[in-house]
């Protein structure tokens, strides 16, 4: 007898789950599909990647129909995922594919605009909803530089973050908290490394109001700050707008010898169209005995070593430096006709970063 019951027992647990389809194709785009699913238990599913989700993700219905969906792929690669329906000992799986988005560059093809460059390093943006381990948030009250009244933090206030991956894109949120104060994001790429040398470009689009002072830029890895203090350590500022000057980009270096504090800093502006809420592409080329930053192609700011002098208080650009993306809120420079509190909250989005280097 006892033996009969666990037999019984066993045939209890023994399911079947018959589904509408095992496998599933979408294009790139976020999209939707249903799937019919029969069982005679309680059933949970499972999803192998973050981009799939299934609803209901359990019921104890018998007879139901799973919707589920995918979101935008904005890489070039198509991708494939699983979907797996549980029910007692029963498994069944549905093979989810999505194709690549044939506009998104392929990375075994982005190429540098200039000649003898070979890609080094990039983020497209395009995976996850946060930045990954390649990135540093800045963490700083207000007041901190330049007597900026941002708050830089790393994460949310009030459900909302100062960073985060939309759509293939990095946005930098920069808002009014619940406690008045003003949060935004500055984040650092490869900091503990960084890159001695090359051609670093980002495409990036500006946000507009009067108080606005968004940034892409380097700074030395592990700087000695009691030993080789600023501006001696050397800053190289790719692109710089306020926004209390609509649409005027600038390019500056400073060094012990040539800086804004003694108004000797190498610095060129130019004022390019919708610089605010368009994309454009900043660029620089830095090698041992030169530095030239670029917009859209076009020659910015070009200064030499032999121009400047060799010494460190003139070119400090001999070792590593990393890149820093960031949008301040007022300051000495964003605000120096007062801020616009109107204009929050402002966003700053860039569509990749890319790093070149000379084998």
């Amino acid at each position: 007898m006892a033996c009969g019951g666990d037999d019984a027992a066993e045939e209890d647990n023994i399911n079947t789950i018959t589904l509408g389809s095992t496998s599933l194709n979408f294009n790139c785009g976020s999209d939707s599909q249903t799937v019919s699913l029969v069982t005679d238990h309680e059933w949970a599913t499972n999803v192998s990647e973050t981009w799939i989700s299934v609803d209901p993700q359990y019921s104890t219905s018998q007879n139901a129909t799973l919707t589920i969906s995918v979101q935008n792929n904005t890489k070039h690669d198509g991708r494939e995922g699983t979907v797996t329906i549980m029910s007692g000992t029963s498994r069944a799986s549905i093979t989810v594919t999505q194709a690549g988005d044939e506009n998104a560059p392929d990375p075994d093809e982005i190429s540098c605009p200039l000649p003898g460059y070979t890609l080094a390093w990039n983020d497209e943006f395009d995976e996850g909803s946060t930045l990954g381990n390649d990135w540093t948030h800045e963490v700083q009250g207000a007041g901190w530089v330049n007597n900026e009244l941002q708050t830089y933090v790393d994460g949310s206030i009030n459900g909302k973050r100062v960073t985060e991956l939309v759509d293939g894109k990095l946005k930098i949120n920069c808002f009014k908290g619940t406690d008045g104060k003003i949060y935004s994001g500055r984040v650092y790429a490869k900091v503990n490394t960084g890159w001695k040398y090359g051609y670093f470009e980002a495409r990036i689009m500006l946000p507009k109001g009067k108080g606005t002072w968004p940034a892409f830029w380097m700074m030395p890895v592990g700087n000695d700050w009691n030993t080789n203090p600023w501006p001696m350590c050397g800053e190289i500022d790719i692109m710089e707008e306020v926004g209390v000057v609509p649409n005027e980009v600038s390019s500056s270096i400073h060094t012990q010898d040539y800086n804004h504090t003694k108004g000797t800093q190498k610095t060129h502006a130019m004022t390019i169209e919708q610089a605010e809420g368009e994309f454009h592409l900043y660029a620089l080329e830095w090698t041992e005995d030169a530095i030239t930053t670029y917009v859209d192609g076009k020659v910015q700011l070009a200064v030499t070593k032999q121009q400047l002098g060799a010494g460190h208080n003139q070119w400090p650009f001999h070792y590593a430096f990393y890149p820093i993306l960031n949008l301040a809120w007022g300051g000495d420079w964003g605000g120096m006709n007062g801020v616009d509190e109107s204009a929050l909250p402002v966003t700053m989005k860039v569509d990749y970063v890319r790093v070149f280097q000379k084998k």
